[in-house]
């Protein structure tokens, strides 16, 4: 077996190329856009480059067949916010060869240790959390999520084998949309509507400019409580996020709660995209993206994957959470514009999150992941 550097085209299609090898018979696998990976590998879009770097491999066996892939990546700006420095890995696609996963790892390890780090994480993005992050544990019969890991189950055991252990999980939530809202949901929503210094409103893509900056408020305030590697949202990138989100958003579907005026939460969800995806075949190019308009005409996407949902700390356990749910069931319920909500990423430290989602919004576990930590 041969690692070699993601350096041309050759190497980059082969990069590409494994995931088909490896999850052809699954039917619920949908293959990554090829131009959302390479946008996470390209130093002029990826804004994480001004703090670090990253680098990738491709596995080749004798007869040059490709069979493994991976990259590696340091963020300098949080690996020293750790007890040690601490990179990522990640893209770990493997055929079912413990040496050939092996010699995977060890390639990270080794870049990873030339880089000062100490310990990895695995596997994760070289850039933001709600992509490309943690490893599939637990939902692998059912349809992939976009943007999210789908693997076989012996990816685990290569992991756990090889010494990572687990750091923390992350749970995917389902609700059926056109299942009435709990009457405990509906009476703690109550409370907090009844005081007339808040109000609630759904996202108006005409104000975008002004909803990235009050998601970008609510965002620098309750994520820094909770992640010891957070790293402040700038406008910039608030605003970038908002124009790649703008043309598949549903107004319906983004609310955010204000205090006095002044934003305190936010629940941001998109359509289901993988639903159209699985369709052009990890390729958004002109032929996919003529497909991709073609089935959203036709077939539609009736689920909705909520990727964002935060209250500032101040705000938090007062029933805000519980008002958003309410006020996006009122709106969405009469239209039955969507069958499903999907509620993406919620960490197992997340103990108040939990709660709502369990106990107030009745939602049942879709998927969970599982992000690891190898200490070298």
């Amino acid at each position: 077996m041969k690692l070699v550097e993601v350096k041309d085209s050759a190497t980059t299609k082969d990069f590409h190329k494994v995931p088909f090898s490896i999850y052809k018979n699954d039917p619920n696998w949908v293959p990554h856009l090829k131009q959302d990976i390479e946008e996470v590998f390209d130093r002029k879009k990826n804004l994480t480059y001004k703090n670090g770097d990253a680098i990738r491999w491709v596995l080749y066996n004798d007869r040059k067949e490709a069979i493994g892939r991976v990259a590696a990546f340091v963020n300098k700006k949080t690996a020293f916010t750790f007890e040690q420095p601490t990179g990522g890995m990640g893209f770990f696609e493997c055929i079912n060869d413990k040496a050939a996963a092996f010699m995977l790892f060890d390639k990270c390890k080794e870049w990873l240790i030339g880089q000062g780090m100490k310990a990895m994480d695995g596997p994760v993005n070289f850039g933001e959390k709600d992509r490309f992050w943690g490893l599939l544990s637990e939902g692998d019969d059912k349809p992939a999520i976009y943007t999210m890991s789908h693997n076989p189950p012996y990816y685990r055991t290569f992991f756990e084998e090889y010494g990572f252990t687990k750091y923390y999980e992350q749970i995917v939530y389902h609700r059926n949309t056109i299942d009435p809202p709990s009457p405990r949901l509906v009476g703690v929503a109550e409370r907090v509507t009844r005081d007339k210094n808040y109000h609630f409103e759904s996202l108006d893509k005409s104000k975008a400019a002004k909803y990235a900056e009050d998601f970008r408020t609510i965002y620098n305030k309750a994520w820094k409580a909770e992640r010891s590697d957070f790293e402040e949202m700038t406008r910039e990138k608030a605003l970038e996020i908002m124009k790649k989100m703008k043309p598949i958003m549903d107004e319906d579907t983004n609310w955010f709660a204000y205090y006095k005026n002044e934003p305190v939460g936010v629940f941001i969800s998109l359509p289901e995209l993988n639903i159209l995806f699985k369709y052009v075949n990890g390729n958004l190019n002109l032929w996919g993206k003529l497909k991709f308009l073609w089935y959203k005409k036709t077939k539609g996407c009736r689920t909705m994957m909520g990727i964002v949902f935060g209250i500032v700390p101040e705000f938090q356990g007062k029933g805000i959470e519980a008002a958003i749910f309410v006020e996006l069931g009122k709106r969405i319920q009469p239209k039955r514009t969507y069958d499903n909500l999907f509620i993406n990423w919620i960490g197992d430290f997340n103990e108040k999150m939990i709660h709502l989602m369990t106990a107030l919004l009745q939602v049942t576990t879709y998927k969970k992941f599982i992000t690891f930590r190898k200490i070298f």
